[in-house]
């Protein structure tokens, strides 16, 4: 489980991913719905 923070409005979600390849994965921000790559979204493992 990753914690993430939208570059946009710095607001953080949790982000769970299948595998462990996170290159090139994106996730939609659920409060503002700007793309994000999870791979620079990163702000620790939880």
């Amino acid at each position: 489980m990753l914690l993430l923070q939208c570059p946009k409005c710095k607001n953080r979600m949790k982000y769970q991913s299948k595998d462990s390849f996170l290159s090139g994965k994106k996730k939609r921000c659920v409060y503002c719905g700007f793309h994000i790559m999870v791979n620079m979204a990163i702000i620790k493992k939880i």
